[in-house]
This record gives structure tokens, C-alpha cells and sequence, in this order.
């Protein structure tokens, strides 16, 4: 693993990272926004304790555990990520209400862009703030977006101790069971 300076990272800052996407994804995930460690590498969930990866696998989305850096590998699998915020901090509670909100705007147009069948936001806070739905929980949610039904999951970061790596994995399953189904 690449190791960054304190500098480094504060320079990551202005970086955004691409989406992973490409027209009619059986699930584009959705996290809250990149992480310094994310922008510094240009990978999606690229920080050590993100958990991420291993939960995807652990779902069975991925026959094996993918690195960050294969990200552009979940394409092969109908799948892909985005952020709702595009803006890369160190922590998630340093983003503005309003930041969610045209987060919310945009990642709508996204969406009825690129035609995924769901769309899994991995952050319950996250899902509320941008689509001002304060009494929305994990799972399945009554709107769409776009096309897209929606679901939202457990945020897979280590700082998120309410889940353990094995209930996260059980959320991811019954997504990907439904949009199997």
C-alpha cells in the first residue's frame, strides 16, 4: 500500500475521483463522499479500515476480494459506484447541509443517466440528508430514483461501530438477492 505524507493528503483535497459507472448497472453504490486516502489514490473506499471491499465480497457481490485499485473490476459484475457529495475531507462531518442537498440533485441526474436497475447508498445519513428523508432506515426504501429502486446500507467505515463486518454483509446480501431477483 502506498503511504502518503499529512501534506500529501491536505493536497488530495482538490482531487475528485471518477465515478465507476456505464449505462443500465444492475446496483451503483453510493457512498457519502471520498476520503482523503480515496482522492490521494483515485480509488473508491481506499482507506485501510474501510469495509467496503471485504463486505462486498462477503455478500457474494464479487466471487473474491477486490483491492481498491481493481475497483474498475465490479463493471464485470453489473455493478459501480459514485459518491453523493464529490467533494473529498477527512471526515464526512465536514460536508454542509447544502452540499448533500445538490449532492442529491445530482446524483438524481446521474441516475436517470445512467439507468442502474438499484441504487445502494452506503450511509444511512447520508441517504437522509440528501434526499431530506429523516425517518429513512437501512433497507429498502418506497422511492425511487429515476428508474431505480433504492437501498440504503450500512456506511462500511471503521469509524461505523454499530455494524460488525458480518451483520454489514447480511444488509449487502438481501440487496444483492433482490436485485438478482
Amino acid at each position: 500500500m502506498t503511504r502518503f505524507t499529512p501534506a500529501e493528503l491536505e493536497a488530495a483535497r482538490d482531487r475528485l475521483v471518477p465515478d465507476v459507472v456505464a449505462d443500465g448497472l444492475q446496483v451503483l453504490f453510493c457512498g457519502i463522499n471520498p476520503g482523503l486516502m480515496t482522492a490521494a489514490t483515485g480509488h473508491h473506499f481506499a482507506r485501510p479500515g474501510n469495509r467496503f471491499w471485504p463486505v462486498l465480497h462477503r455478500s457474494g457481490f464479487t466471487p473474491r476480494l477486490l483491492v481498491p485499485a481493481e475497483q474498475h473490476e465490479l463493471l464485470s459484475y453489473g455493478l459501480g459506484i459514485t459518491n453523493v457529495v464529490a467533494r473529498a475531507t477527512a471526515r464526512a462531518d465536514e460536508l454542509r447541509p447544502e452540499e448533500y442537498v445538490e449532492g442529491g440533485r445530482l446524483l438524481t441526474a446521474k441516475v436517470t443517466r445512467w439507468r442502474p436497475r438499484w441504487l445502494a447508498v452506503v450511509g444511512v445519513t447520508a441517504y437522509r440528508a440528501a434526499f431530506a428523508d429523516r425517518r429513512a432506515q437501512v433497507g429498502p426504501q418506497e422511492r425511487t430514483v429515476g428508474d431505480a429502486r433504492v437501498w440504503v446500507l450500512p456506511n462500511p467505515s471503521g469509524l461505523n461501530a454499530h455494524w460488525t463486518a458480518e451483520t454489514m454483509a447480511e444488509e449487502f446480501a438481501r440487496l444483492r438477492e433482490a436485485a438478482q431477483a
